[in-house]
């Protein structure tokens, strides 16, 4: 089963013939109940990552409820659809992009679920090489790009833009982090697939970024979006469950066995 985690404005996934399902986790429960439907020859189990309603602003998502909940029902590929602003002139509103690296700048969110024992996990590179290619090889998908993860809610002030824009960062984002590292703990395949709704305010030094015009934008550009999540889902090859690259817990005793 893969799974599909719903941004801001990314609330359904399939029609009414889905089934929808509610758990409970160690962690509490997730944003919402959980719809499983087909994409081609793939089961598919979709989440809105902010609730159905968006009930929950980026810092108060349940990202270990959410990430626990997918394990649980078997799924172990994950495709993380987002709404980013950019960092770069070259990235305008409508582009979509599927980054290869993030930089967290998120403070206070419970980030790992191993709270007792001496773990560490790598995470040189976040997201599962197999799934960025499924999504990145379609038409006029970006390849790349590093995505830096505020805390929000707030958006960034100008000053903090062009920070992150002279590190060389091309996306600013509120909620792929932790939900990258959770799922690499969980030894599942992640990829992000981002929709820049906005450039962020200190690179168009005309405007201040708006959540009703992100909305706006977001909404604009949905049905192309959600094509390009199923285009990438029926890229993915049916018999891989999760890639070398995403277990790295081999050889580790871990404290608790992964549901």
């Amino acid at each position: 089963m893969l799974g599909v985690i719903g941004g801001s404005g990314f609330y359904t996934f399939f029609g009414s013939d889905a089934r929808s399902i509610s758990l409970d986790t160690p962690y509490g429960s997730p944003s919402a109940q959980i719809t499983i439907g087909a994409v081609g020859d793939h089961e598919v189990a979709f989440l809105p990552r902010h609730g159905v309603g968006h009930e929950f602003s980026p810092h108060t998502v349940p990202y270990r409820a959410n990430m626990w909940a997918l394990r649980a029902l078997g799924v172990r590929r994950i495709f993380g659809p987002c709404a980013v602003g950019s960092l770069t002139p070259e990235l305008g509103p409508g582009a979509m992009v599927v980054p290869d690296q993030l930089v967290d700048r998120t403070s206070g969110r419970d980030d790992t679920y191993f709270d007792s024992g001496g773990i560490h996990v790598g995470f040189a590179d976040p997201y599962c090489p197999m799934l960025r290619a499924a999504a990145a090889d379609l038409p006029g998908v970006v390849d790349g790009g590093t995505m830096v993860v505020v805390q929000g809610p707030r958006f960034s002030t100008r000053a903090e833009s062009r920070w992150f824009a002279s590190q060389g960062f091309t996306l600013v984002n509120m909620t792929g982090y932790p939900e990258a590292v959770l799922a690499r703990e969980l030894e599942m395949c992640y990829a992000a697939i981002a929709l820049v709704t906005d450039v962020d305010a200190g690179i168009d030094s005309g405007t201040a970024v708006r959540a009703v015009d992100v909305f706006a934008e977001f909404e604009r550009n949905l049905v192309p979006f959600k094509k390009l999540v199923h285009e990438a889902i029926e890229n993915v090859a049916g018999a891989q469950n999760s890639c070398e690259h995403c277990l790295p817990h081999e050889g580790v005793q871990l404290p608790f066995d992964l549901p």
